[in-house]
C-alpha cells in the first residue's frame, strides 16, 4: 500500500493564487497481477467495487482491511465500467456486447446483451434516478438506454462519425457526453440526440465529464491541455490552460460538493491529481499518485469519506482524501 503524498507549486504563480485544497493519496496494490483496475465504486466503507479490465473479473476491496474479493466474468467480458446500487453491481461488457449484473448476495451473473449487429462495446455507465442506466458505446458511435425493469435497450446514432462517445454522467435523469473523437459534447433532450461544439475544432478532444456545483457542465480536453465549462442556459464555452499545459494529457475526472473540479494529468509522470475551484477560477497544487499511475483513466467523488477513488495502470486501487482551506 502507498501512502506518500507529494505537491507541485505551478510554475509562475504564486502561492496566494492556488486554491486552498489539497489531497492526500492513499493506494491498494491490487493482487492480481497486470489487471488494469478500473473505475473503483464505493458502495459502502467496508466496500469498493472495481474491475479488472484485462483479467475479466469485478472485485471488492475492503480498504479498512486491504482484503480483495474477486468475482471471475465471463470470458471475454473486458469489463470497462462497474456502478453499484442496492440491486448489485452493474458492468460494462466492453467486449463482449453487454451489460451485467453481479447480485449482491449469490454473486450471480445475469448477462443483458446489447441489440443489433456490429460493434456494441458498453463503455461508460450512470444511473438515473429509477434506477436505469444509460451507457456509452464508443466504437459503436452510440449512446444507449437501458430499462432495467423491462429489460430493454434503445440507442442513439451520434451523427458526427467516428465521434468516439466516451464520458458520460447523468444529471437530473439527462445524459451529458464526451465525443472524444471531435471537439464536441452531446446530450439527449425529449429522445432527440444533440451534439455541442466546442472550440479550437482541431484540437480539443473532451474525454471526461463532470457537473459542477455551479450548475454547469465541465470536461476536460485530453489533446489541449484545457478545463472547460460549459453553461446548458446559456451556451457559453470557458476554457482555461492546465497547469501542464499541453502535456497535461487530462483523463479522469470529478465534481466534489465543495466547489471544486478535480481530474488527473496524466501526460506527466509520476500522474498528477489537480482540483480547479469554481469560485475563484484557480488551481489546486498539483499532489503525484504515489505509485506513478502510469494512467488514471475514471474517477468517482465519495461524499460520504469526501474523497476521489480511482484506478490506476500501475495495478492500484486509490484513495486520494480532500482536505479543504490548507
Amino acid at each position: 500500500m502507498f501512502g506518500l503524498t507529494f505537491a507541485f507549486m505551478l510554475s509562475g504563480i504564486q502561492a496566494a493564487d492556488v486554491a486552498p485544497a489539497t489531497v492526500t493519496i492513499e493506494e491498494w496494490q491490487v493482487q492480481y497481477a497486470e489487471s488494469r483496475p478500473r473505475d473503483p465504486y464505493v458502495q459502502s466503507t467496508d466496500k469498493v467495487w472495481f474491475v479488472g479490465q484485462q483479467a475479466d473479473y469485478a472485485a471488492i476491496l475492503n480498504p479498512q482491511t486491504g482484503e480483495f474479493e474477486r468475482i471471475d466474468l465471463p470470458e471475454g467480458a473486458g469489463p470497462h465500467n462497474i456502478i453499484v446500487d442496492e440491486r448489485g453491481a452493474w458492468y460494462a461488457g466492453n467486449k463482449a456486447a453487454h451489460i451485467g449484473h453481479i447480485d449482491h448476495d449469490t454473486k450471480e451473473i445475469t448477462q443483458y446483451p446489447l441489440p443489433g449487429d456490429g460493434r456494441r462495446d458498453v463503455h461508460t455507465m450512470m444511473f438515473t434516478s429509477n434506477g436505469d442506466l444509460w451507457f456509452t458505446a464508443q466504437g459503436a458511435n452510440q449512446v444507449g438506454y437501458f430499462d432495467v425493469e423491462a429489460e430493454q435497450m434503445q440507442l442513439w446514432d451520434v451523427p458526427t462519425k467516428r465521434a468516439r462517445p466516451y464520458g458520460l454522467i447523468v444529471v437530473n435523469d439527462q445524459p451529458w457526453l464526451t465525443l472524444f473523437g471531435s471537439n464536441k459534447l452531446a446530450t439527449v433532450v425529449d429522445g432527440e440526440l444533440q451534439e455541442i461544439e466546442l472550440p479550437r475544432a482541431n484540437a480539443n478532444r473532451p474525454r471526461r465529464i463532470a457537473y459542477g456545483t455551479d450548475g454547469n457542465i465541465w470536461y476536460v480536453d485530453y489533446a489541449g491541455g484545457y478545463l472547460g465549462r460549459y453553461n446548458p442556459e446559456t451556451e457559453q464555452i470557458s476554457e482555461w490552460v492546465m497547469p501542464a499545459g499541453v502535456q497535461s494529457m487530462p483523463y479522469a475526472m470529478a465534481a466534489d460538493n465543495n466547489g471544486y473540479i478535480w481530474f488527473a494529468e496524466t501526460g506527466v509522470q509520476p500522474n498528477r491529481i489537480v482540483g480547479f475551484h469554481i469560485d475563484s477560477e484557480t488551481f489546486t497544487a498539483p499532489v503525484a499518485v504515489p505509485s506513478g499511475g502510469g494512467t488514471v483513466r475514471h474517477m468517482m467523488f465519495d461524499e460520504a469519506s469526501q474523497s476521489l477513488w480511482f484506478g490506476a495502470d500501475t495495478n492500484t486501487v486509490g484513495q486520494a482524501t480532500i482536505r479543504y482551506g490548507e
